[in-house]
């Protein structure tokens, strides 16, 4: 599977929402796991600010991989942060995106002053 790796410098990000545990299939609620370590999987939102423009992503990020106590505000590093294209077809109805993939994130400094979690 292609996977773009994204270079993080200089770039200012920020968690968007608390991390939660990332759903493989939502209508049984079946956790998603790494499929080489079966680790159980997290999704975490951040707000990505680099030349100027500032996005939220939706990362995936194996549990072991977030720190306790990140709450919206909070800045951080992202370790390994890929991006991979992805494309299904679901009752004749194609999807695209881009999955976005950090091996870690590492609290920075604490929450924004005012930010609330």
């Amino acid at each position: 599977m292609r996977f773009i790796p994204v270079d993080t410098t200089g770039a200012l990000v920020m968690v968007a929402q608390e991390p939660r545990l990332k759903l493989k299939n939502r209508q049984t609620g079946e956790m998603a796991t790494d499929a080489e370590t079966g680790v159980p999987l997290m999704t975490l939102d951040v707000t990505f600010v680099a030349n100027g423009q500032a996005d939220i992503l939706s990362l995936t990020v194996p549990q072991p991989g977030i720190p306790e106590g990140l709450v919206p505000g909070t800045l951080v590093a992202l370790t390994k942060l890929i991006a991979r294209p992805w494309e299904n077809e679901f009752n004749g109805q194609k999807r695209s995106g881009i999955a976005f993939r950090a091996d870690a994130v590492t609290a920075t400094v604490p929450a924004l002053a005012g930010a609330k979690g």
